[in-house]
């Protein structure tokens, strides 16, 4: 059994459908657990009490002193203390998964905390999405796809009082960890829609600058791909 987390935001709820049906679809139901980490609910569970505003239409992190384009941009580091499972995968839910997410297992070293694509990713535009601002930062994107070591023995610094204390961009640079217990994955795991190589065929496609539910981003790679996998999802609830 692998637990995914998948991140949520009211925003794009249909989008982490996707992203969760094209898991789904891909992996045998009995092997993998689903959830959504919604910042409400995590509240609730006094796990999130960082306070956020809203300034000019976004959400703003007070303790960063930097827009948030999601209401996961923090919430997605509690993974490891909400999982079950001995390994566990958090994703952004702008993914569409095209294979079975458990052969990330086969690829999963316990010498590390976390692995992930270590995506040199330096974006050229100032916006994204719905015209939310494009952050830079040290390893962006690399927090977008993680799978967690649960038990690994440098993750129990990660307490609930560190996430909800250091600035953002310090969690996503992973900063309770040394560079040497960070895995890599391979770019095909997390491949990132007008930043990866074109020539690799994407195990996961990751919409990070904006996908085909925006109005304005019909025509980005893959595009063709996500609204054929929303198609079905909705056939099947109908059917269902």
């Amino acid at each position: 059994m692998l637990d995914v987390f998948i991140g949520w935001d009211p925003r794009e709820d249909e989008v982490a459908d996707v992203a969760r049906y094209s898991i789904e679809r891909h992996a045998p139901a009995d092997d993998v657990r689903i959830e959504y980490i919604k910042m409400d609910e995590m509240r609730e569970k006094g796990l999130y009490d960082r306070p956020m505003e809203k300034r000019d239409g976004h959400l703003w992190d007070v303790i960063s002193e930097a827009p948030m384009s999601t209401e996961f941009a923090i919430t997605r580091f509690l993974t490891p203390l909400l999982a079950k499972t001995d390994w566990a995968v958090f994703c952004d839910c702008d993914f569409l998964w095209r294979a079975d997410i458990t052969e990330l297992l086969d690829l999963a070293d316990p010498a590390y905390a976390v692995m992930c694509v270590k995506h040199k990713h330096n974006p050229s535009e100032d916006v994204k999405m719905d015209n939310q601002v494009q952050l830079r930062y040290q390893r962006k994107n690399w927090s977008s796809m993680m799978l967690w070591n649960k038990n690994h023995p440098a993750n129990k610094k990660l307490t609930v009082e560190l996430i909800n204390t250091v600035p953002g961009r310090d969690l996503h640079r992973f900063c309770w960890l040394e560079d040497h217990e960070i895995g890599e994955l391979p770019t095909a795991w997390n491949w990132l829609e007008g930043t990866s190589d074109p020539s690799i065929d994407p195990k996961v496609v990751h919409y990070t600058r904006g996908g085909p539910w925006f109005a304005n981003w019909q025509d980005v790679a893959h595009a063709d791909l996500w609204l054929k996998e929303r198609d079905a999802m909705l056939e099947q609830r109908l059917a269902s």
